[in-house]
């Protein structure tokens, strides 16, 4: 690791570490929410199904932000726009400490997931586009378990402070990423990439329309793609908290513990696949990683004591996000230049839109069955690993190519 870091310029090592922040700091956002279900349900005298139609929500419009933040990011560049995200979702998160209702608190999760959407894209493309291709398949790693990082916040202030803030406070708490712009406006760079091939006529709607046109297959293909993965993700992850507070009785303190477990599992995974990517494939780790989740399940699922719990936490997530810190990487190379900050961020972000019901329904079908979470949960790994190795593995890969203007993918 320290080796990877060593070869970077200054101005490298400052993108890649603005892009890891702003998906972190997205992410425990994003979970906040998650860990909050329970009580904000008890808070408005309804149940936790029908709370967790905001994960739904925020999936549902991250397509959205992602397409229009993008766009800008293609016209604008990559830092200013990341810039806009970073203060929105943080204004957002902010507000919905004062939602009175569950209606007003389900629309700014909506609004959260627009400003959400983008950042993944345009975070991604202002560091790989920065970064030599020498190491990608580590820093895409590291890059994405940005997302286990901002899961790894949000169990520590969860489980240390939510007891004497609620969730209220955790909302409010959640607006501390705004700060990361101060460091982007003082340390980030413009995407070297995105100043080499940047005109009006370069980034204009029309000239980006063509270039989705073009590549639609690709767009296709990734949409699938990222289905699958979204699926692996919060299949596995938006419900685990409930999971563990509803059918183990596990009081916040111990549920924020196991979830510190789990994500440090989620970060080493991500960059040890990431890491070894560049020597077997993009494709051979990704299946890899997916395939082993599989013996996994039982001590996932259905152990009953914490530490038993925590160890499979650990080992899934190592899995689950061993196949994820490849898909920066994965989904870049495939991408032509003239859309990069839009096409890798909108395939994902469709993909979450396509299961952006998954929390919803894995809930419904769990209080359907005596709050039965540990089967939804161990069925939904079982049936998304098997898709996303089928469609990984017959899909394409163009590992190590250039990403900039002029270098198409393989």
């Amino acid at each position: 690791m320290i080796g990877y870091f060593g070869a970077l310029t200054r101005a490298q090592r400052n993108a890649f570490l603005a892009s890891l922040g702003g998906w972190a700091l997205d992410a425990f956002d994003f979970f906040i929410f998650v860990f909050c279900l329970r009580a904000i349900s008890a808070d408005f005298h309804t149940d936790v199904h029908a709370v967790s139609q905001g994960i739904f929500l925020t999936l549902a419009f991250r397509p959205l932000g992602a397409l229009v933040f993008g766009w800008l990011a293609e016209r604008y560049g990559r830092r200013p726009v990341l810039m806009m995200n970073v203060v929105a979702y943080s204004a957002v998160e902010f507000s919905c400490a004062f939602a009175q209702d569950l209606s007003t608190l389900l629309a700014l999760r909506a609004l959260f997931g627009f400003a959400m959407g983008g950042e993944w894209g345009v975070g991604a493309a202002l560091a790989l586009e920065t970064l030599p291709a020498k190491g990608r398949g580590f820093f895409s790693g590291l890059l994405q378990e940005g997302y286990a990082i901002g899961y790894l916040l949000a169990s520590v202030v969860f489980g240390y402070l939510f007891v004497h803030v609620g969730w209220r406070g955790m909302f409010m708490i959640g607006a501390a990423p705004a700060l990361l712009v101060l460091y982007i406006r003082g340390a980030v760079d413009e995407s070297p990439a995105w100043l080499a091939g940047a005109t009006p006529q370069h980034a204009s709607a029309a000239a980006v329309w063509q270039a989705v046109r073009a590549y639609f297959p690709t767009l296709a293909f990734l949409v699938a793609l990222m289905a699958c993965f979204n699926a692996f993700s919060h299949g596995t992850q938006d419900l685990y908290p409930t999971f563990l507070q509803a059918q183990r009785g596990f009081p916040a303190k111990t549920t924020g513990n196991i979830s510190i477990v789990m994500n440090l599992g989620a970060l080493l995974g991500g960059m040890s696949f990431g890491a070894l990517s560049e020597r077997i494939g993009r494709r051979r780790a990704i299946v890899l990683a997916a395939l082993l989740a599989l013996p996994v399940i039982p001590l996932w699922a259905y152990a009953q004591t914490a530490v038993m719990l925590a160890i499979g936490g650990f080992l899934m997530q190592f899995m689950v996000q061993g196949a994820w810190g490849i898909v920066p990487a994965h989904l870049n190379e495939l991408s032509p230049p003239a859309v990069r900050a839009i096409l890798p961020g909108f395939a994902y972000q469709l993909g979450n839109l396509a299961m952006s019901k998954m929390g919803p329904l894995q809930a419904g079908f769990a209080e359907a069955h005596a709050g039965d979470y540990a089967t939804v949960l161990s069925w939904t790994v079982a049936v998304v690993v098997i898709a996303l190795v089928l469609l990984t593995a017959f899909g394409p890969e163009a590992r190590s190519v250039g990403l900039t203007v002029g270098s198409p993918p393989r």
